[in-house]
């Protein structure tokens, strides 16, 4: 499994649109085979700055979320929300197991 934390620092003024539009894009990314989770994360102490957690079943999963229509929509809608360009670090899932047996004993 591949894990992306995508740091977000948007302007003050787009707060509420940009979790909108991030939250739309969220719901229908669950629904990809590829995806595991969708985590949208908003700073409690700077609420313009996000954090999306995206969990991927494969490899290729990141690049077929990257060619679909809902990802296309919020890309160019959150575009000029940006404070600073968005930022991804990729991390490998160490736990749980991604073998099919998570929470066996």
């Amino acid at each position: 499994m591949l894990v992306v934390h995508v740091h977000v620092h948007v302007k003050p003024e787009c707060v509420e649109a940009f979790r909108r539009a991030t939250v739309e894009n969220a719901r229908n990314s669950v629904r990809e085979a590829g995806v595991a989770r969708f985590d949208v994360a908003q700073q409690a102490d700077d609420p313009t700055r996000f954090v999306l957690v995206e969990a991927y079943r494969t490899a290729e999963a990141p690049a077929a979320h990257k060619a679909t229509t809902h990802y296309a929509a919020w890309r160019d809608a959150v575009a000029e929300m940006m404070a600073e360009p968005r930022a991804a670090v990729k991390y490998a899932n160490v736990y749980p197991p991604d073998d099919g047996m998570a929470g066996t004993p």
